[in-house]
């Protein structure tokens, strides 16, 4: 459905130049934007802004009545589950609503919307354009355990000297097992194949893809992780992702095996992974993502020897909401004119 006069709302904290390339862009387009009304960022895409930020009651219903006119968000409403709720319950004109994040169906799922909302209320995600950053931290992950940079900080913060010179491992010609061969997956590949490993992987459905050497589904992961020398999680956390790598997963690598996860942290089972670190299945584990976010203070992961421990940030970039805005822009203009919209949020599986 196509309209004549579409009004677009932006949500979230935006800079000005890339609410300007917006309107640019698509000059028919309505552009609210008040930032006044929008908590600032504390540092580059902060797309929930500073939390101390409070709104007076005059401010509230402006932000609001803004929101209700639009026929499209830029943003979920306060960057949370309950905003979006709220704005598809009061809004009947509301069409679309472009998430922030790459992974939004959580967020969606929480909302609580039923499949016949989300059916009028398109949600896309911003899939993709966090591809590079979290591909680079994953060969960065793969690199610090393959070159025992744990083991050399520890050193280096003890002042040790080792006796002994212990070797480092080879990246090139090891084998790479990738879950979930997406943009992120298939970013990752690229990248690794650039460091000469050799990678398989995985895809809801198996088809051949340039490059790879395996796809299979998540029946044939556990023989293809018996000859990984490196696994990267990139998949999204849904019912059906929830500690898919658990013990018997964890249990198919082979000793020694670098793991790296920057897709969902309920992807994995936490306890099985630190069990395999234990026993030396897993030799390092680089970690981005937690099943309880902010991990919580009593986790063994935090001071585990060979874990590394991200705060969810291996996604930023400086770049973020330049990139962000370009795909809404070229999302806008699919959307002008009837066509497709990438990367919708399945209002089913919330993936």
């Amino acid at each position: 459905m196509t309209l004549e006069n579409p009004i677009v709302a932006i949500a979230v904290p935006l800079e000005a130049e890339h609410v300007e390339s917006i309107r640019a862009a698509h000059p028919a387009v309505t552009v609210l934007y008040e930032p006044e009304l929008l908590p600032p960022e504390r540092f580059p895409a902060d797309h929930t802004g500073d939390p101390s930020f409070t709104r007076t009651p005059e401010q509230e219903e402006r932000y609001w009545s803004m929101l209700n006119s639009a026929d499209i968000l830029y943003g979920l409403p306060n960057e949370n589950p309950a905003g979006l709720a709220r704005i598809a319950r009061e809004n009947p004109k509301l069409q679309w609503v472009h998430a922030m994040a790459a992974g939004a169906g959580g967020a969606v799922k929480a909302s609580g919307l039923d499949t016949a909302t989300l059916e009028r209320v398109k949600v896309t995600t911003s899939a993709g354009v966090h591809a590079l950053p979290l591909a680079e931290f994953a060969i960065m992950g793969i690199l610090n355990g393959f070159k025992r940079t744990a083991e050399l900080a520890a050193d280096q913060a003890d002042k040790v000297w080792p006796e002994l010179r212990t070797p480092t491992r080879l990246v090139n010609g090891s084998t790479l097992v990738v879950t979930g061969l997406g943009e992120i997956g298939m970013e990752t590949a690229r990248l690794a194949r650039a460091l000469g490993m050799k990678v398989s992987g995985t895809k809801r459905t198996i088809e051949p893809l340039e490059g790879i050497e395996q796809v299979t589904d998540t029946a044939g992961l556990p023989a293809l992780l018996a000859g990984a020398d490196a696994v990267v999680n990139t998949l999204p956390g849904t019912s059906y992702t929830e500690k898919m790598l658990n013990a018997e997963m964890f249990e198919a690598m082979k000793p020694g095996t670098v793991f790296v996860n920057v897709g969902r942290g309920t992807v994995v089972d936490e306890d099985a992974l630190l069990k395999a670190l234990d026993n030396g299945q897993v030799s390092y584990a680089c970690l981005d993502v937690f099943a309880v976010e902010p991990l919580p203070a009593d986790s063994p992961l935090w001071e585990h020897p060979r874990v590394m421990v991200s705060p969810h940030t291996s996604a930023l970039s400086a770049a973020e909401n330049r990139l962000i805005a370009e795909r809404f822009t070229s999302n806008l203009g699919l959307f002008l004119t009837g066509g497709q919209l990438p990367h919708l949020v399945d209002p089913v599986h919330f993936y």
